[in-house]
């Protein structure tokens, strides 16, 4: 077959037949910046949190950005695939959508891009991600210390996990986790 009938794939594969650990990442649409601002990043924030627990999903880290967000989550315990998580994410982008819209008065501008999934199965990389999604406002440079950013999980989890469990997944060199992530975000939070 020559190359160029091979169909080229407008979004990532869903590989969501197992339950267990994901990592997610979803963007804007062109990164666009629909959530600079503390009360956009706020909505965007209190809506992934909602919508997660309201489907039995169990987050263990998140980080929300203007342009794109990232979490670690334990798929419910009740259901033997992830298969929900793109439901629940679609729940979750066109409700914010619909309201960065009307906020804007832009009815029907396209918000949201895709989202990327990785299933978790080796603790190594389980706990990589952990840190990389924990200290990404570091990454990004909005914040020097990652519980200094009130849209992302550090300062939960330095409060309520064990002090050694924070050192171990704080040690964890994020530089080499293969994460889309070269969204440049806005520096207004």
């Amino acid at each position: 077959m020559p190359l160029s009938a091979i169909p080229w794939p407008h979004a990532p594969e869903h590989r969501l037949t197992s339950r267990g650990t994901y990592f997610v990442t979803a963007a804007t649409y062109g990164h666009q910046h629909r959530f600079a601002g503390s009360a956009r990043l706020g909505v965007l924030h209190r809506g992934l949190l909602q919508v997660a627990a309201e489907a039995g999903w169990v987050m263990q880290a998140w980080a929300v950005f203007s342009n794109h967000y990232h979490f670690v989550a334990r798929s419910p315990g009740a259901s033997e695939t992830a298969k929900e998580l793109s439901r629940v994410l679609g729940r979750l982008h066109g409700t914010t959508a619909t309201w960065i819209n009307r906020l804007d008065a832009a009815p029907g501008r396209k918000v949201w891009h895709n989202f990327w999934d990785t299933r978790l199965t080796y603790e190594r990389s389980y706990l990589a991600r952990l840190s990389y999604v924990h200290q990404n406002a570091v990454k990004h440079g909005l914040v020097s210390v990652a519980n200094q950013y009130p849209w992302c999980s550090a300062r939960w989890f330095e409060r309520t996990a064990p002090a050694a469990s924070v050192r171990t997944v704080y040690r964890f060199r994020t530089d080499r986790v293969n994460v889309p992530d070269d969204y440049p975000v806005s520096p207004d939070w």
